[in-house]
């Protein structure tokens, strides 16, 4: 079985609701799966100061946080986060910070990696964001599967990212939509089948 890890950050709920959707996905091709939030770094007076933050953080408390565990023990792993400034979030950040020991161990190598994220505006940077976080990917030796343009989704209006699902809130306004529901969950099970093929194939070497 192939083990797949959705680590994610969400301030107001729209990665997270892209985070669900590859979960499901991800177990309807077979894998165990892991949903994971990554720690939340803003002190709660600033959390406070935004209602649909405040409400995300108190909808998702049950949400398990992540370790590195979760990362050691996943043959895939997908990473969703906004953008701040065309760059991942703090929180991602942090935690990524966090696994220097397992990369010094080797224990990243052959990873399969592939990510998303979700801006307030259209050329938000989104693909800055993605393009960031596969700087991490390179020096772990992972292998990053993006979604390309191998899909139909791929060419849908509010979709067309080949680095990876972007969805566009419109400053809160929109939640994902079923083209971008539809897009991560044809990323994740396109990373699933890669994994699995690699998995195979690595153990027959």
């Amino acid at each position: 079985m192939t083990n797949v890890a959705i680590i994610y950050y969400s301030s107001t709920g729209h990665v997270h609701k892209l985070a669900e959707e590859a979960a499901a996905a991800a177990a309807k091709a077979g894998a165990e799966v892991r949903l994971r939030k990554v720690a939340e770094l803003a002190p709660a007076a600033v959390v406070a100061t935004k209602q649909e933050w405040a409400d995300h953080v108190e909808a998702t408390k049950d949400v398990v946080e992540v370790t590195l565990d979760d990362l050691e023990w996943a043959d895939v792993v997908l990473f969703g986060t906004p953008t701040r400034f065309g760059l991942p979030a703090a929180q991602l950040k942090q935690f990524i910070d966090t696994t220097g020991g397992l990369w010094f161990q080797g224990k990243l190598v052959n990873k399969v990696v592939s990510s998303f994220t979700s801006t307030s505006t259209l050329h938000g940077g989104q693909e800055s964001t993605l393009l960031a976080l596969n700087n991490t990917f390179y020096h772990w030796g992972a292998i990053i599967v993006a979604p390309g343009y191998s899909d139909g989704i791929q060419f849908a209006p509010s979709n067309g990212n080949p680095y990876g699902t972007s969805h566009v809130s419109n400053n809160l306004v929109g939640a994902p939509n079923e083209e971008n529901l539809e897009a991560i969950a044809y990323q994740t099970r396109r990373a699933v089948q890669i994994a699995t093929a690699l998995k195979v194939g690595l153990a027959a070497a």
